[in-house]
């Protein structure tokens, strides 16, 4: 492994932890919350600023329009829920209020995708990266580990316009640079190679490191790139990348359609068609159970990206 994680971390605490050095260093920084302050690792920044906070209850779509709003004022909010309830249950008031009126609303989404574990396929939000992808001067952004969601956090403050920021539950490895500079559009060459691109996004990066490993010991050449963000879209390190290997395989915690596999195909398809193979859940919902059981029952584990990969790489 050309990686080594430092241990286990969770990307929430990543954001919890960015959250708190811009309310250190940026004024204009305000945090929302519904009920889920714990769950979203806000408690320091609270404690140091309990009047840039706002608590609004279990009511998500109060907590756009409150967002939007502060706006207006020239504050920088972060409204923070889990993934299921910042998309699902709001998107009429995002794709009004923050979207088409363009404002500087930072949307932090916890709990998203399958390793959200027992709470069940009703909070394991699987289509959220397509719903915010969809929506004009919307900022897609899903770092891959606890360094880079803090990196990523604090690199949102500077950004001017809406942003959809997606982190997750679990304790994944932690292996990027702790002192990164998060640059959004640029996505992050890890492995070099020239047989296969595998492009990953959040939680399934470190697996993707993985199956490079793995693919390495078969005498494959795997180069491995972390979209970290979705929207816009690093299309001239796609495009290169393919250039040089000629195959593709996306892997993501997310539904096929709509997401990381959906952006690469249609750029693929517009500018430089080439096999491309999807590690994704399939037009289904989850279900209860323990994280990593339920990234194997569904297919997003890192056999999967390595039977993907010679899968595509027999197709060229």
């Amino acid at each position: 492994m050309k990686y080594t994680s430092t241990g286990n971390k969770d990307t929430r605490s990543g954001f919890g932890a960015g959250l708190h050095e811009l309310g250190r260093t940026n004024p204009n920084v305000v945090a929302l919350c519904a009920d889920l302050v714990g769950s979203l690792k806000m408690g320091d920044f609270i404690k140091e600023n309990p009047d840039r906070f706002i608590q609004t209850g279990i009511a998500e779509a109060n907590m756009i329009g409150l967002a939007a709003g502060l706006t207006i004022g020239g504050k920088i909010p972060f409204a923070g829920t889990f993934a299921a309830f910042a998309t699902g249950r709001v998107y009429d008031q995002i794709r009004q209020s923050v979207a088409y009126s363009n404002k500087n609303v930072k949307i932090c989404a916890s709990h998203a995708g399958l390793t959200l574990g027992e709470d069940g396929a009703t909070h394991q939000m699987l289509e959220d990266i397509g719903m915010m992808k969809m929506l004009p001067n919307m900022t897609v952004i899903v770092p891959c580990d606890y360094n880079q969601t803090k990196a990523a956090t604090l690199a949102i403050a500077e950004h001017v316009g809406p942003v959809y920021l997606r982190f997750g539950r679990p304790a994944v490895p932690n292996f990027t640079d702790p002192n990164q500079k998060f640059e959004i559009g640029k996505a992050q060459h890890l492995i070099e190679g020239n047989q296969v691109s595998i492009f990953a996004t959040g939680h399934m990066v470190w697996k993707a490191l993985e199956a490079a490993d793995i693919l390495e010991q078969k005498g494959i050449s795997a180069e491995v790139i972390n979209i970290h963000t979705i929207k816009p879209l690093d299309e001239e390190a796609i495009l290169k990348s393919v250039s040089k290997t000629g195959c593709v395989v996306t892997a993501e915690e997310h539904m096929m359609n709509g997401g990381l596999g959906d952006s690469v195909a249609q750029l693929l398809a517009r500018k430089s068609p080439a096999p491309i193979e999807f590690v994704a859940v399939n037009d289904v919902f989850g279900e209860s159970g323990k994280p990593d059981e339920l990234m194997k029952k569904y297919g997003l584990d890192t056999p999967n990206i390595v039977e993907a990969a010679l899968k595509v790489i027999s197709r060229k």
